[in-house]
Order: structure tokens, then C-alpha cells, then sequence
């Protein structure tokens, strides 16, 4: 799904879909705008739809654009190599990601991530670094992340953040133990 707005749009959007076209794609144009609003409606679906294929961790990374059809390409690898699902939607026209892992969850933890969706996830987060990308586009490390950190930024600004954080708090009352400890 592809949305253009401003004086630009009805050009930008006849650009767009030459583009698909011209590379063997399948598209057309919304009729209107409540067409283009269902469409939406069914984007903004995606999630819950998955909710109802079993538990869903929904991951966030982003890539320069250049290398979307590599990360593709890598997520369909890691989803046969760790047999698990990984639907993804994206932002492509910033490169943003959301591989959506799919599992059953363990009846005796119903609320953990399996190790294998955490393996099958490292694998995806360390080709996402791989190919310039970022651990996250628009959600943030938050705690689920931030063991693959110190991957991204490499230990010098790693251990630069950390002392920024002592520097502001030198007491470690601020958020303790969460990222920087």
C-alpha cells in the first residue's frame, strides 16, 4: 500500500504505481477516498489478525531502503531456518520494519518468549545490523532490546552512554537497572 498527499499526490501516486508495474508488480489505484480508507482499515487489521494465529511478539527495525529486499530475503530464511512465522508489514518508504513472530506459547508460561523465537529474533536483529540497519525505527530498545545494544553502537559509545547516564545520575535512581547499569 502506497499513500501520497499534497498538491503532488495524484503525480506521485501515477509515479508509484509505473514503478510496481515496471518491475512486475500488481497495483491500481484507489478509486477514491473512502476506497483508500478501507484499504486502511484492513492495514490496521494486520496485528490482531496474527493475534488470532497465537501469541505475537511484534519486533521493530529498520533498514535503509536500499536493503528492504535483503531483509526480506533474510526474515524468509530465519522464518524456514527456526520454523517460525515472521509476517511483516513496513513503512517502506523509510525502510521501518515490523516482523510480527508468531508462537505457541508454553501452557506452563503462557506469558514467556520461547528461547527459539529469542534465537530466531537475534538472527533477524544481527542481519538487520548487517545491512546498515537499526534495532529500532520508531518503537525504541526499550528492555526486550537491549542485550543486542552494545551490538549496535559498539562498545565505545556503548560505554559513552553509560557515562552520560552516571554523569545525570550518579545515584542510579533514574529508571534503575533498566538499560545503562
Amino acid at each position: 500500500m502506497i499513500q501520497t498527499d499534497g498538491p503532488g499526490a495524484v503525480a506521485e501516486a501515477d509515479a508509484a504505481l509505473a514503478i510496481v508495474h515496471a518491475h512486475g508488480g500488481s497495483a491500481e489505484l484507489a478509486a477514491d477516498a473512502e476506497v483508500g480508507e478501507q484499504l486502511f482499515a484492513i492495514r490496521r487489521a494486520f496485528h490482531p489478525a496474527m493475534e488470532r494465529r497465537g501469541t505475537v511478539l511484534i519486533e521493530d527495525v529498520a533498514v535503509p531502503r536500499s536493503a528492504l529486499a535483503d531483509m526480506f530475503a533474510a526474515i524468509t530464511r530465519i522464518e524456514r531456518e527456526h520454523g517460525i512465522p515472521i509476517p511483516t508489514v513496513a513503512h517502506a518508504g523509510d525502510g521501518n520494519l515490523h516482523p510480527n513472530f508468531v508462537f505457541q506459547p508454553d501452557p506452563a508460561d503462557p506469558d514467556a518468549v520461547p528461547e527459539r523465537v529469542w534465537a530466531a529474533a537475534d538472527d533477524l536483529f544481527r542481519e538487520c545490523l548487517r545491512l546498515g540497519g537499526t534495532l529500532t525505527g520508531e518503537h525504541g530498545v526499550g528492555l526486550l532490546k537491549r542485550r543486542w545494544l552494545r551490538d549496535e553502537l559498539g562498545d565505545d559509545s556503548y560505554e559513552l552512554q553509560r557515562r552520560i547516564k552516571q554523569v545525570f545520575d550518579p545515584q542510579g535512581i533514574l529508571n534503575p537497572g533498566k538499560l545503562f547499569v
